[in-house]
């Protein structure tokens, strides 16, 4: 799934780690996704911890997706900062779940993200990478 999520690569979102019900991301912040006010992007982060959740959510190897979403910033993000997003599943029913991730720049909490997943048994897995 990692190498297929080109959207998350492309704007330097790395995986760090994945378990069943968990996954953690990081993003280090660059010009590139500074807005017009010198901060990082509300959009990065967002995709930053929709990324974590989307690797949570896939990890226990049925294919999911995203029903919705919330994210409340906190703090702004700097360039230079290293963002870190650690998506843990909340709990669920039949084929619904609920994620909650937290991105940091350090011990700061930069926003909150409520994750709403539906798993989906029939849609195809991710290409796996090229040999």
């Amino acid at each position: 799934m990692e190498y297929a999520d080109i959207a998350a690569r492309e704007a330097g979102v790395r995986l760090v780690d994945v378990g069943p019900g968990h996954a953690t991301t990081a993003l280090t912040v660059t010009d590139k996704h500074l807005n017009g006010h010198g901060i990082c992007h509300g959009g990065y982060v967002f995709l930053l911890a929709d990324a974590a959740f989307g690797y949570a959510c896939n990890s226990f190897g049925v294919s999911t997706v995203a029903a919705g979403a919330d994210v409340t910033f906190l703090r702004p993000g700097a360039a230079g900062d290293e963002l870190v997003a650690e998506a843990r599943h909340l709990g669920g029913a039949g084929r619904s779940g609920l994620y909650d991730v937290t991105v940091r720049a350090g011990d700061a909490v930069v926003a909150e993200f409520r994750g709403r997943s539906r798993t989906v048994p029939g849609l195809a897995a991710p290409p796996p990478p090229p040999a």
